[in-house]
């Protein structure tokens, strides 16, 4: 008797490639869910990150929750020691200001240089991207009280894209990364402050403030627009100081 033998049907490289590229590895899923809980609070500043209770979390194997735990090691989220395995990273006002100000140092070369050589996609991106932050702005203004995880997820997405849109075209695919970790490391400090509710609101109009950011740097105004992207970022962080006593921050 002749064995079957099953045909997987084939794809060409193109499509291959496509495929790969929409479906994360094992390792990228374990690395995006435990950064979205260390970010969101989910995990608290020291807490144990267990393999086994982690595996049980995702329903992932230990070999990805390694990768991971390397990766976000790297990024000054998680911390091995040596015995005793992984750690989320403590949380300290010291760390969160020299967080802030190399990202402004990184941040402010990466716009000067996107004013430079940025075309008009790039500033159609940003007109698209204030737009879609300020809507949502609008929106959760115009009802009162806490807004749903849902809503704050997306009005976070969307203020992240517009810092993104503004940096965009820096030509620097290293500066763009360094930002990109330099903005989840400061808005692990962010988030719970704003998500907590236990400070006050910041008296700022945040809008306005993005709003200013983005005219001087359409009008290619670099000096300008990095003096208002350097005093945005400052302000938030003097923020998370006044209330750092309230969200249990190191000194």
């Amino acid at each position: 008797m002749s064995r079957r033998t099953r045909t997987i049907p084939e794809t060409d490289g193109a499509s291959k490639l496509a495929l790969e590229k929409e479906q994360p590895t094992l390792s990228e899923t374990a690395y995006r869910q435990i950064r979205s809980d260390i970010i969101s609070g989910a995990f608290q500043p020291g807490q144990p990150l267990r393999l086994e209770a982690l595996k049980l979390r995702y329903g992932l194997s230990f070999s990805p929750i390694r990768e991971a735990l390397n990766r976000l090691q790297t990024e000054r989220l998680v911390v091995g020691v040596a015995s005793r395995g992984f750690f989320v990273e403590i949380l300290s006002i010291e760390e969160m200001w020299d967080a802030t100000n190399t990202r402004i140092l990184i941040e402010s070369e990466a716009l000067r240089r996107s004013i430079q050589t940025g075309g008009d996609d790039w500033e159609a991106e940003i007109v698209a991207a204030f737009h879609s932050l300020d809507l949502q702005s609008q929106r959760q203004r115009s009802h009162p009280g806490s807004p749903t995880d849902a809503e704050f997820t997306l009005l976070e997405t969307r203020h992240q894209d517009f810092h993104k849109s503004l940096i965009k075209s820096c030509h620097s695919k290293r500066l763009l990364n360094i930002a990109d970790q330099l903005y989840v490391e400061t808005q692990r400090y962010r988030l719970p402050v704003l998500v907590g509710g236990n400070g006050a609101a910041p008296a700022r109009d945040l809008s306005d403030e993005h709003r200013r950011i983005m005219d001087a740097t359409l009008a290619r105004q670099s000096d300008k627009a990095v003096e208002l992207l350097t005093q945005h970022y400052v302000e938030t962080a003097r923020f998370i100081e006044r209330n750092s006593e309230r969200q249990k921050l190191g000194p």
